[in-house]
């Protein structure tokens, strides 16, 4: 993932050393070993709270609709340019232009699933995929044509200034990530247990027929399923833009991280997908710290490996019920 990074993208660095000279040659590697896993966990808690918040609309949608949308990296491309284009008109910062964006996000998503997803629900898994995949092609085609095909950022002090923890300086747009990553994760899971409408989301995703008999329209839930789904992604795109370079075709990078975390963690897990990205991000500082940025995905996809072989269905897999 070296090639998203803008500038240090969301990593730690240690402010100042806290060894000297007069150590002794085994305390100096303690404290250096001390200083580099502080980093590493800051560092991984840190990516791990930006997969969580990008994958956890991709795994709400496929946990409930079945639905493996390969448009999902498009949605967050797509909501960052949003957000720069609402900046630029209206001299906004990046997180007011990202509460501008959200209402738009959640009706292109909503009236999209009615209008053209919704069709073919009752078609075969394949014709789902091929739909979500030529929305990808169009979304990538459309974001050249209106915006160009240089990658661009959302310009934020965040994402200069940091705070010091532990002797490391942390940028605040990490701390943001982290927040949004841990906060998002229990908004939604409160959402779906103790609101009716996520128990009509969990009833559907249990049993659509038996859902419709009890009165749920289904066909509203699913749309305002994916409308959800495209928001809590694009709440992620204000993050991305903010610490990373984002080009109209550098969706497919983000949707292959978020369905790695989905995998891993389990379809449909909400608390599996905050887990499974703090996992993640830790495990690409190990791949970094271990064999260089040029492996940083090494350790991740091995990861990934493992748990198919192990357990298919994900570490947490639990359905949405």
């Amino acid at each position: 993932m070296a090639e998203w990074y803008a500038a240090d993208g969301l990593s730690c660095r240690r402010r100042r050393s806290r060894a000297s000279g007069t150590h002794a040659g085994p305390q100096l590697i303690a404290i250096t070993m001390g200083e580099t896993l502080i980093n590493l966990v800051l560092s991984g808690l840190s990516t791990g709270g930006l997969y969580a918040v990008i994958a956890l609309g991709f795994s709400l949608v496929a946990g409930v609709m079945r639905l493996l949308n390969l448009a999902h990296g498009e949605i967050l491309v797509g909501s960052v340019f949003l957000m720069l284009a609402l900046m630029n008109m209206l001299h906004l910062d990046p997180f007011i232009a990202m509460l501008g964006a959200l209402p738009i996000v959640f009706v292109i998503a909503y009236v999209v699933q009615r209008t053209l997803l919704q069709q073919l629900l009752s078609h075969s898994a394949e014709s789902l995929l091929v739909a979500t995949f030529g929305l990808s092609i169009a979304g990538q085609a459309i974001f050249q044509l209106v915006f160009g095909p240089n990658a661009v950022s959302l310009d934020s002090m965040l994402g200069f200034t940091g705070v010091d923890v532990l002797g490391h300086t942390m940028r605040w747009i990490s701390v943001v990530a982290i927040v949004f990553g841990v906060g998002l994760t229990t908004l939604t899971y409160l959402l779906l247990t103790y609101t009716t409408f996520g128990k009509s989301l969990r009833a559907a995703a249990e049993d659509v027929l038996a859902a419709q008999s009890l009165g749920v329209d289904v066909r509203h839930v699913f749309a305002l399923c994916l409308g959800l789904g495209a928001v809590l992604t694009a709440c992620g795109a204000v993050i991305v833009g903010i610490g990373f370079s984002v080009s109209p075709t550098s969706g497919m990078l983000w949707l292959i991280r978020a369905v790695t975390v989905v995998v891993i963690g389990g379809m449909g897990s909400v608390w599996g997908t905050l887990f499974a990205a703090i996992l993640v991000g830790v495990a690409e500082e190990v791949g970094v710290l271990t064999f260089g940025p040029a492996y940083r995905d090494l350790v991740v996809f091995s990861i990934l490996i493992l748990v198919l072989v192990i357990r298919p269905s994900g570490l947490f897999a639990k359905e949405l019920r």
